[in-house]
């Protein structure tokens, strides 16, 4: 493993951080998965108040394994449920009986999408609980994750003494939210910065085929896994990055990458150029599968709708068709069409990513149930009994 210092603390972190969003429920692949990547090194684990379960399953490993003093933790304060000054300790403390610690080392303000909501929470009080939480040695330090526009992102650096930050940055979202521009004033104010969604919620693991043929020419032994974590690490002003491992096997291939990075030279660098111009062409929602936008009132699952709609694009019409039917469960005795959206606006208003997915949801219907389909469709129903 390879480490980077955090500037505020002079903690050494792995460059490699365990985003704890999308790992299994508590039970026996969780914990391996947690125990192996502390074995091979990763000492920065990833969670929330808002990811189901995640924060209870990291406690009560950590609680058995007695592990909790080998790694730094980082979880994050539900600013969206913070209505009064109170509600600040009560979700703390929370937080603290999930993961069953007596203090959080890394404590993220979450979700933080405009200056204007930032001083909504400064209104309520909230640095003055993050001072008394930090005097009392509850908190070591703070910092904020965040889903805004690149033109806010300035405004919301200067209004606290953050000592760290979190942005979604990789190859094909260089430009997108805080973006590179942040990145770099981030790193001029000596702030530590934690990137997610290196590999955009998994599209950039299954690329389109000319897409992944380009990094397999360039270099036949690197994934494009591989090559999606490379492209972070060569910038020297990102500290640790995050994937949402969900599997042992998973893990340990991104720790092997972890350990073998050098930086990239110029020929590999012009690689990305050619793989993101193919990867454009196909991919049409920038949606990660966060889940933020579920459960859908009329109980789509709509992560796997845009999936299924990206995958349609990206590989060919019939993968994509088949993913959506299988998630629709069409052989059931209620599937669950797109047509069955009302655009109530739940999802549009959740989605970090400014998707406009009532929207969306709309195309995807098109797509997937013209009239003649649905007609098929009714067939194999009424086939399958």
């Amino acid at each position: 493993m390879q480490y980077r210092t955090c500037k505020a603390s002079g903690n050494e972190l792995s460059v490699l951080g365990f985003g704890c969003m999308r790992f299994p429920p508590l039970g026996n692949e969780a914990e391996r998965m947690v125990l192996s990547a502390i074995d091979g090194g990763v000492n920065f684990f990833d969670t929330a108040y808002f990811y189901p379960g995640s924060e209870k399953t990291l406690g009560a490993i950590l609680k058995k394994s007695g592990k909790r003093e080998e790694i730094f933790i980082g979880t994050k304060l539900p600013l969206p449920m913070c209505k009064k000054y109170e509600d600040f300790e009560r979700f703390f403390q929370k937080q603290l009986a999930r993961l069953q610690t007596d203090y959080i080392d890394y404590y993220f303000m979450h979700n933080i999408t405009s200056m204007a909501w930032w001083q909504a929470m400064l209104d309520l009080g909230v640095e003055r609980w993050l001072a008394e939480k930090k005097a009392a040695g509850q908190i070591r330090h703070v910092g904020f994750s965040y889903h805004g526009s690149g033109e806010e992102f300035p405004k919301v650096l200067d209004s606290y003494p953050w000592e760290f930050c979190m942005i979604q940055y990789n190859y094909y979202d260089e430009n997108y939210q805080a973006g590179k521009r942040g990145l770099l004033a981030a790193a001029e104010k000596n702030l530590t910065v934690f990137v997610m969604e290196p590999l955009l919620g998994g599209k950039l693991v299954n690329l389109p085929k000319k897409a992944a043929e380009s990094f397999r020419t360039a270099n036949p032994g690197k994934t494009p896994v591989d090559w999606a974590l490379d492209w972070l690490w060569n910038h020297e002003d990102v500290t640790c990055v995050l994937s949402g491992m969900t599997s042992t096997a998973q893990a340990s291939a991104n720790m092997r990458a972890a350990a073998d990075f050098a930086p990239l030279a110029d020929a590999d660098l012009a690689v990305y150029a050619d793989v993101i111009a193919e990867f454009a062409k196909s991919f049409r929602v920038k949606c990660t599968s966060c889940n933020y936008c579920l459960p859908c009132p009329k109980g789509i699952d709509i992560p796997a709708r845009l999936s299924a709609y990206n995958a349609s694009f990206a590989q060919n019409y019939f993968t994509g068709l088949t993913m959506y039917v299988t998630g629709m469960g069409l052989a059931s005795r209620n599937p669950i069409s797109a047509h069955l959206c009302n655009a109530c606006g739940k999802c549009d208003a959740a989605c970090p990513q400014g998707i406009a997915v009532s929207a969306e949801i709309k195309k995807i219907a098109g797509r997937f149930e013209p009239l003649p389909i649905r007609a098929l469709m009714r067939v194999v129903r009424a086939f399958m009994g």
